[in-house]
This record gives C-alpha cells, sequence and structure tokens, in this order.
C-alpha cells in the first residue's frame, strides 16, 4: 500500500486526535503552516519498581528517560518492605467471589489499624491456585486484592500499590487440594 497525501492527512489527523486535536483544527493550522502539539506538562518523579528500587524519571524536553537511583557506592537505593500479613483466601472469600464478609472486614481493619502507627504504606498482592486460565485468574486475584485495599483505605491506611499475580507466584507447587489452598492467598507488605 502507498500513502498519498489524502492517506498521510489521514493518518495525521488520528495521530492528532490522540492528542486532543480535531482533524478540522489540524487542517486549518496545516493550512497556514503552523500546527501546534499541545503535549502534557511532564514532572520529574521517582518511580519505585516492583522490588521497590528506586529510578529517577526525567525529561529533558525531547525524549523521557530513566536512571537508577544509586548510593554513592553504587548500590541501589530500595524501599525496605516486608511481608506483614497473609490472608488465606479460602478463610475471606467465597471460592470465586471477591467480597470479604463483615467478620472477615473487622479483622482486616484491626489488622492495617494495629499497623498504622510504624508502616509507611501498604502494597496489597492478590494470588490464586492454577484451576482456571492465567488470564481469569489474574482478574481474580486483582479483585481480591482490590476488596482488602479498599478495607485498609477505610481505615486511613496508605495503600501505595494493588498487585495482581493469579497463579504466577505459588508458594508451592499446584499438585492437590491441600497446596492449592496454600495458593490463594492476599500478601499484604509494610514498607517503612
Amino acid at each position: 500500500m502507498t500513502l498519498n497525501a489524502k492517506n498521510m492527512l489521514g493518518l495525521l489527523a488520528v495521530g492528532f486526535a490522540a492528542l486532543g486535536l480535531s482533524a478540522a483544527s489540524v487542517q486549518a493550522q496545516a493550512a497556514t503552516g503552523q500546527v501546534a502539539i499541545v503535549g502534557e506538562r511532564y514532572v520529574p518523579t521517582i518511580w519505585v519498581d516492583p522490588d521497590g528500587c528506586e529510578h529517577w524519571v526525567m525529561d529533558d524536553g525531547t525524549e523521557g528517560f530513566m536512571t537508577p537511583h544509586v548510593k554513592p557506592d553504587g548500590k541501589p537505593v530500595c524501599r525496605s518492605g516486608s511481608m506483614c500479613g497473609v490472608l488465606e483466601a479460602d478463610h475471606f472469600f467465597a471460592t470465586d467471589k471477591s467480597y470479604i464478609n463483615a467478620a472477615g472486614k473487622a479483622r482486616l481493619m484491626e489488622f492495617f489499624t494495629s499497623k498504622m502507627a510504624s508502616v509507611r504504606y501498604f502494597i496489597v498482592a492478590g494470588h490464586t491456585d492454577s484451576r482456571a486460565s492465567d488470564e481469569y485468574n489474574i482478574r481474580l486475584s486483582k479483585r481480591r486484592a482490590n476488596a482488602v485495599a479498599k478495607v485498609g483505605k477505610s481505615v486511613g491506611a496508605r495503600i501505595a500499590d494493588v498487585r495482581a499475580y493469579g497463579e504466577r507466584d505459588p508458594r508451592v507447587p499446584n499438585t492437590n487440594a491441600s497446596n492449592m489452598a496454600q495458593n490463594r492467598r492476599v500478601e499484604i507488605y509494610c514498607l517503612r
């Protein structure tokens, strides 16, 4: 397929629409020889990877870049955190559900409240066994982790991240019912 001027303008209009500009305004500006592209303002920040290590995120106006945040000796700066709670999913959730009953909510509220004085923020990670498809298990573990995070937020806990691992990070092999029960869990990490 060859691109003629009409096709090229169509592709440009689609690209500019993604930036919030209409095709009519792009054509009008193109006719005058002036096309102004308005982008979002970028604020440099620190990005924390899933392992808790920090990266400086910068933008010099033309391209963005990220570099590891390291100490003077070259070691990466990583936020310390440890698993401070594991919720056995079978005790908190019905099969294939993400609803937490009143007793489970009360236990979670007590847990978060007891930790908040010494914890900067929490990360909640959901896990499943391997009985369903990977895609389904990711969605279920995300719903369950979000349900736990919602309870934490309700008592003022700072939830930094909610993660869904589905069946991808088992504690033990999914070879029998007992092992599968161990793999159905929601982990809470405390970052101080």
